[in-house]
């Protein structure tokens, strides 16, 4: 993950999600005395609260429910199917999108 720059990866079992490993667990379990994280299992650091959104869902929506909530990130699903994952550098770059579009043309 750090070598990719990758922050949150979702966890299936069997096809279907079964929680999201972030580079916060990973940290968190590294820091933990006498545990070695490389033996330590991913279901045994990952989260199980996942926070899930459809892909029609609103941005303004989704980015309000994660600051409000704190949620570093939304799986977006399509019933059982993970499509992908919208993080706050998401939600951020939507927000620079829209400042950029409502700026008035520079003389």
């Amino acid at each position: 993950m750090r070598r990719y720059g990758i922050r949150y990866l979702p966890v299936l079992e069997a096809g279907k999600l079964a929680g999201i490993l972030s580079q916060r667990d990973i940290n968190l379990v590294e820091s933990i005395p006498g545990i070695d994280p490389r033996r330590t299992r991913v279901a045994e650091a990952m989260s199980q609260e996942i926070y899930c959104v459809h892909p029609d869902a609103r941005v303004e929506e989704v980015a309000l429910d994660m600051a409000e909530h704190k949620y570093g990130c939304a799986v977006v699903m399509a019933g059982s199917r993970v499509l992908g994952i919208f993080t706050t550098t998401d939600a951020l770059r939507a927000l620079s999108k829209l400042r950029v579009d409502l700026e008035p043309p520079s003389r």
